[in-house]
């Protein structure tokens, strides 16, 4: 009997396998298998059937797989799938000892990039420095969405309104970086409230399409309002931060003479390298005192029961108002770090792409879970340049990592959705006879 059901769900495994390798074949034929190409003598077709093969071989095997070892409810997980799913005892413990690796390796990371691989100190430090700002955009939307439960589609608008606060204010003012850094996150934290305002009584996903609505009007007005902001041709020539006042430029009065170094260009990267580190481990730190703060827990309160958050008494206005200008203002520290380390910035540069990209790394890190947006911004940012020689694929190979995380790990990598405060250090078992049924 048990050979028999084996078989007969092989069977239709197998038939669901085929099914979806037709429809993968019918998509990938004509966007994958014909692809432009400029020539002398126009535009032709380039055909490339080995790919698509590839590709539907791997739709085929994946869904068969699926099928076979995930899709199935009449019994728990066993095995190997059983291994792969840690226990949430384990991923505190993982994360209790991976967060002071991680910190430990980033402090030490120039050291050690400069000792073991000096070809590639330029290059790796970029990746980091690229990899820190959206840790830090992950750790803000975190605040609107995975603590206090608010889907926010139009994040990078607060990217872009701290990237053009620094760059306005220094190129009309002449202020330095350190003194519009503050500005750009109140400046942001306001706009964080005037979008919390009109969505106090939105939910769901009336709330994410508003928001969205948001993230696109800034947009627009900033590749519009073209006599204030530059318009689609941006603004250059952005000042860069200085260490103290102490410029990092060639010849005497530069960072390198005046410590008695060799001039390197490296010494600026390392800079800001150790700035947007230092923004980093400030937004965790607030974020972390913030949790544990009243208004942490009210944050949480909203995101499980909005209801019921009323009738404990919690002013949920003022909760979400407090949770989109905090969340906002970190953004915009983000966003002033990312235009003085341009030094060129155009509305191209805040899209819903970014926006897109920033909540993935909080829905596949864990909502709630420091360490997850650490992890998943790190794979998401950093483990895509191993595939960059792989051009469109990206895409796909980006999509199908999010599909497997989705399949074993619905709640993220490291899911960290308990509340912070907690009544008692154990579970107590409670009578039947005080939850029963009551008659009067």
């Amino acid at each position: 009997m048990a050979a028999k059901n084996a078989s007969q769900r092989f069977s239709a495994s197998l038939k669901d396998a085929i099914v979806a390798g037709v429809i993968a074949l019918a998509l990938f034929g004509p966007t994958i298998g014909l692809k432009t190409v400029t020539t002398t003598g126009g535009l032709e077709l380039e055909h490339r059937w080995m790919a698509v093969a590839i590709a539907v071989a791997i739709v085929f095997a994946g869904r068969l797989l699926l099928n076979l070892f995930v899709f199935k409810t009449d019994r728990p997980a066993t095995g190997v799938l059983a291994a792969l799913a840690p226990r949430p005892a384990t991923l505190s413990a993982i994360g209790r000892v991976l967060g002071p690796l991680l910190l430990a390796l980033a402090l030490l990371l120039p050291v050690i990039l400069g000792s073991a691989f000096p070809t590639q100190n330029r290059y790796v430090l970029d990746l980091a420095i690229l990899v820190l700002t959206y840790v830090m955009l992950g750790w803000g939307l975190n605040i609107v969405v995975g603590l206090a439960g608010l889907l926010d589609l139009g994040y990078v608008a607060f990217y872009a309104v701290g990237a053009y606060s620094y760059a306005l204010l220094a190129q009309y003012f002449g202020w330095s970086f350190w003194l519009c850094l503050p500005l750009a996150g109140v400046l942001a934290a306001c706009w964080g409230m005037t979008l919390g305002f009109p969505v106090l009584r939105l939910r769901g996903d009336y709330l994410a399409i508003v928001t969205l609505a948001f993230g696109e009007i800034i947009r627009i007005v900033l590749l519009n309002w073209a006599w204030f902001t530059g318009g689609p041709n941006g603004i250059s020539g952005i000042p860069r931060p200085s260490f103290f006042g102490i410029e990092f430029t060639r010849g005497e009065g530069g960072f390198a003479a005046t410590f008695g170094l060799e001039y390197s260009a490296v010494h600026r990267i390392i800079f800001l390298y150790y700035l947007i580190l230092a923004l980093a481990l400030l937004t965790a730190f607030a974020t972390t005192r913030l949790r544990r703060l009243p208004v942490g827990r009210a944050w949480e309160a909203l995101r499980e029961d909005e209801i019921a958050c009323r009738s404990l008494g919690i002013n949920t206005t003022m909760t979400k108002l407090s949770a989109f200008a905090t969340g906002a203002m970190f953004g915009g520290f983000a966003g002033s770090f990312f235009a003085t380390r341009q030094g060129f910035i155009s509305p191209e540069s805040f899209t819903f792409m970014e926006s897109a990209v920033i909540l993935a790394i909080v829905v596949l890190g864990g909502l709630g879970s420091q360490i997850g947006v650490v992890v998943a911004a790190t794979v998401m940012i950093g483990g895509f340049e191993l595939f960059r020689g792989l051009d469109e694929y990206r895409m796909l190979v980006f999509g199908m990592a999010m599909v497997l995380i989705m399949i074993w790990r619905p709640r993220g990598v490291v899911s960290a959705r308990k509340p912070t405060v907690a009544l008692g250090k154990k579970a107590k078992a409670i009578d039947a006879s005080l939850v029963g049924e009551g008659h009067g």
